[in-house]
């Protein structure tokens, strides 16, 4: 009884030096990488730090409308697939996806970014308005194709966006790093009025 109480003792000393020996990799690999400095990037160099702040602000905001959109469609594609599925309401939701709500997000994100270097995206607008009838197998499968081909495409442009958003935030903090107190000029200012 006593051998095998050492011997549980010695298997917890073991794990708790091993846990010891893993958080001291990692407070190192943590050190390291602070001690790196940013570097900036140069397809990012000609925007003015506001024009950087406002840059990454779009994308933060394309990158919730396409993340919205893309649920949108999985919940087109699950009422197609699902054969007790309440149907869509297709009319409340042609607006969030019209060729000027798809158009506008990225207009913003082509000041900055070539145009031919965003992917593309597919006529959402105009896949919204298929609506075959419960009984056309043929339509409903083929739409059902489609819907998940511009969920892919969805989701290729979601990744493209958080990688422009971690180049955009990598920037700013090459930046910051640089000069410092440029920082403080992303605070907001207060104006003060005096009562006469």
């Amino acid at each position: 009884m006593a051998g095998h109480d050492t011997g549980d003792g010695a298997v917890r000393a073991a794990r708790r030096q091993a846990a010891a020996r893993v958080q001291a990799v990692r407070k190192a690999a943590r050190a390291a990488a602070r001690s790196v400095p940013p570097q900036p990037a140069a397809e990012l160099e000609h925007l003015s730090l506001a024009g950087l702040r406002t840059y990454r602000a779009a994308l933060s905001v394309e990158e919730d409308r396409v993340s919205y959109w893309r649920r949108i469609l999985q919940g087109r594609l699950d009422t197609l697939t699902t054969p007790t599925g309440r149907p869509a309401d297709l009319g409340a939701l042609r607006p969030a996806l019209s060729t000027e709500q798809v158009q506008r997000g990225r207009s913003a994100l082509v000041r900055v970014v070539p145009h031919h270097d965003i992917p593309p995206l597919p006529d959402l607008a105009a896949l919204w308005q298929r609506c075959p009838p419960p009984g056309a197998k043929r339509a409903r499968r083929l739409l059902a194709t489609d819907l998940g081909r511009a969920e892919s495409a969805l989701s290729h442009y979601r990744t493209w966006l958080h990688q422009q958003l971690t180049a955009a935030t990598n920037e700013l903090i090459a930046r910051y790093h640089a000069d410092p107190d440029s920082c403080l000029t992303a605070l907001p200012t207060h104006t003060t009025t005096t009562r006469n």
